[in-house]
């Protein structure tokens, strides 16, 4: 097998997302201005029937878009879950606050409540005062909205939903992101829908809306080096270093972004705390017509992820894999499929040799496992649940190019691995 069953290497593009990423490369009149970003963003509002979607490059822009808008005072306190990528804290940094983290619940990978109102609690007996929680809906499960909205209330403090890895999901059959004061969206390539780099803040506070859509206008666009970057990436991924995955695809891969042909999903520098110059900006014409081509696939999509979940849940039944817990409230879209086992760290070496490249998220309380964890402001052993779940859990794809071969594939491996 030449061609890896990859997890997170452009995921979600099919064919005419490739053409249209192609033909945009021709068109370099089409890259920062245009129609497209509005009818996006009018596209994204209209979907979650809020009445304000103010568009970005990046998920990690629109949370320091957020966080400029609530114009807190230097060094105040957010509280954000461990267990998550570093992407949630830099910008919480980089906008001179300070990130609190709160551990997660082993069950749904998501913020434990009780946890969150213990550290409220602590924070403010020691005269520290939180102003805000950032609660992460991990791998498309809707974390536990209604008692963290209820926690937010009682003390005051703004909610802000990460609805990064779950676009489409709902709690109590209202969409996720509907229920904080504001929320933010990534559509980077292995999100639900992708444009390599891309993101959005929500809102119905007019007042807020009108200070991140100022912010929006003061960073503006990216480079047209930059986005230049991000339309060659699902046509040389999939033109060229997917189908040579399995004989030189991998390097060509490495070199293409050593060479800076290609961007990197997290750059170095943010494994360190600190700001690459690409954020925070808002959103090119280019990508926006990337996001909207997905946008109108993302039922399509969302779908076929919960068909592959279900056989999933199937196949893998009578093993000694833990299985994703279901909630009757909660409509989890699956970006992945997370299962737990003592072993997952040597299952996932293990199947990259054999060219399935399982998902790794997350193998640290805050990833990539090379950020320094000193630099992002977490401090070992202060969220033991989401470190020991860091050692046990692995990824099963669900994207729209998991057809029924490789979705066997997989299962084979998974249940010799067993």
């Amino acid at each position: 097998m030449i061609r890896p069953i990859s997890i997170s290497l452009s995921p979600n593009t099919e064919p005419d997302d490739v053409w249209l990423a192609f033909r945009l490369l021709f068109q370099p009149w089409k890259w920062k201005k245009g129609k497209a970003i509005r009818q996006f963003e009018e596209g994204f509002a209209r979907y979650h029937g809020t009445k304000h979607a103010i568009s970005f490059n990046s998920g990690r822009s629109s949370l320091i878009a957020i966080l400029d808008a609530l114009n807190f005072e230097q060094g105040s306190e957010i509280l954000v879950q461990a267990f998550t990528c570093n992407a949630v804290p830099n910008p919480v940094i980089w906008s001179g606050l300070k990130p609190v983290y709160v551990d997660c619940r082993e069950d749904d990978f998501n913020m434990d409540a009780d946890d969150l109102e213990k550290k409220i609690i602590l924070r403010q007996s020691s005269g520290q005062a939180p102003k805000a929680v950032i609660v992460q809906h991990t791998f498309g499960i809707p974390g536990d909205l209604a008692k963290i909205q209820e926690i937010c209330k009682e003390h005051d403090l703004i909610l802000i939903e990460d609805c990064a890895h779950a676009l489409g999901a709902t709690y109590k059959g209202r969409k996720v992101g509907t229920w904080g004061d504001i929320s933010f969206f990534s559509f980077s390539r292995d999100k639900i829908i992708s444009s390599v780099y891309g993101g959005m803040a929500i809102t119905n506070n007019d007042e807020l809306a009108k200070k991140i859509r100022a912010v929006q206008g003061r960073v503006g666009y990216p480079s047209l080096f930059w986005t230049k970057q991000q339309l060659l990436h699902p046509i040389l991924m999939n033109w060229l270093i997917l189908p040579l995955y399995g004989i030189i695809g991998k390097y060509l891969l490495v070199l293409f972004q050593q060479a800076k042909i290609l961007s990197k999903a997290v750059h170095w520098k943010e494994k360190r705390g600190m700001r690459p110059g690409y954020f925070p900006k808002r959103m090119p014409n280019a990508l926006a017509l990337l996001a909207l081509r997905q946008l109108e696939k993302l039922g399509r999509f969302n779908e076929h992820r919960k068909k592959i979940a279900q056989q999933y849940y199937k196949a893998l039944a009578n093993t000694s894999f833990e299985l994703p817990k279901s909630f009757e409230e909660r409509e989890n879209i699956f970006l992945r499929f997370t299962v737990k086992h003592p072993k997952a760290h040597e299952i996932i070496q293990n199947a990259w040799a054999q060219n399935l490249l399982l998902g790794d998220w997350y193998t640290s309380p805050v990833a990539p496992a090379d950020t320094k964890e000193d630099k992002v402001f977490y401090e070992k052993g202060s969220c033991p649940t989401a470190e020991k779940l860091a050692g046990v859990t692995l990824n099963l794809p669900t994207h729209i190019n998991i057809k029924e071969k490789e979705l066997q594939k997989v299962i084979e491996f998974i249940k010799d691995a067993d």
